[in-house]
């Protein structure tokens, strides 16, 4: 029986699964130390950091489900990877997992162009109104009821018996999600599928940000690295920089 030493690299068919551990853990852990924490005793910067650094960490969970709509987070069990994807974009955002995974296949059979639901519309080349139609794309009527009851009562419950602010709750738990929406459109679908003055240039009609490793890291877990990603899907989100050098 082969044996591993703690200080021997990690065999490639777990690191997907220990980097979605530590966004959960850290994600949780976020949550209940900025929620446990009295505002009033927080300076003011501390608390902008904690709202980027929970925005990175609520980015981290649609990343999870990304990488496993496309197989990428638990390589050696099927079950396994899609039940980490569904918790990771309930936990984002109450959305369902396989519609998700279908209208992310639907972007790359056809990126920006008719039939990709992340695309705009001829009229809707702002960002912000490309934006809204993206969002709107990913959430239904139906979706948005059942997010604000769910939400609301999830809220109450948190106020009532563990006696949370909901200044906090805002701040550390809706405007982190609000934020992150806003940093995937920008730097995983605008950025990357606007047309370019020359025209698109390659089949993905996507183009790569010219960032150095961390941050592309920094900005959205690589995603700025998107020509990389179109070309070599079955790449953790952590493996583009390689795909990069590969270029």
């Amino acid at each position: 029986m082969k044996s591993f030493s703690p200080f021997a690299p990690l065999p490639d068919q777990y690191l997907g699964l220990i980097s979605a551990i530590a966004i959960f853990v850290l994600w949780l852990g976020t949550l209940v130390f900025a929620l446990s924490t009295d505002l009033a005793a927080i300076p003011n910067w501390l608390i902008l950091l904690t709202v980027i650094t929970r925005t990175f960490l609520h980015t981290g969970l649609f990343i999870i489900a990304h990488d496993a709509a496309h197989g990428t987070v638990v390589t050696f069990n099927r079950d396994w990877n899609a039940g980490l994807g569904n918790l990771a974009i309930s936990l984002y955002a109450l959305l369902p997992y396989q519609q998700f995974c279908h209208k992310h296949y639907l972007h790359h059979a056809t990126p920006a162009q008719a039939g990709d639901p992340d695309f705009h519309a001829p009229d809707r080349s702002h960002p912000l109104a490309w934006y809204g139609q993206f969002m709107g794309g990913y959430l239904t009527l139906g979706q948005i009821s059942r997010f604000l009851i769910i939400f609301t009562l999830i809220f109450h419950g948190l106020r009532i018996y563990l006696h949370i602010s909901g200044w906090s709750l805002i701040l550390f738990w809706v405007l982190p999600l609000l934020l992150s929406s806003f940093q995937l459109f920008y730097f995983g679908t605008y950025l990357p599928h606007r047309l370019p003055q020359q025209g698109y240039q390659n089949r993905h009609r996507a183009t790569s940000q010219n960032l150095g490793v961390f941050w592309s890291a920094l900005t959205c877990y690589h995603f700025g690295y998107h020509w990389e990603h179109h070309e070599y899907p079955h790449l953790p989100w952590f493996k583009l920089p390689l795909a990069r050098q590969w270029r």
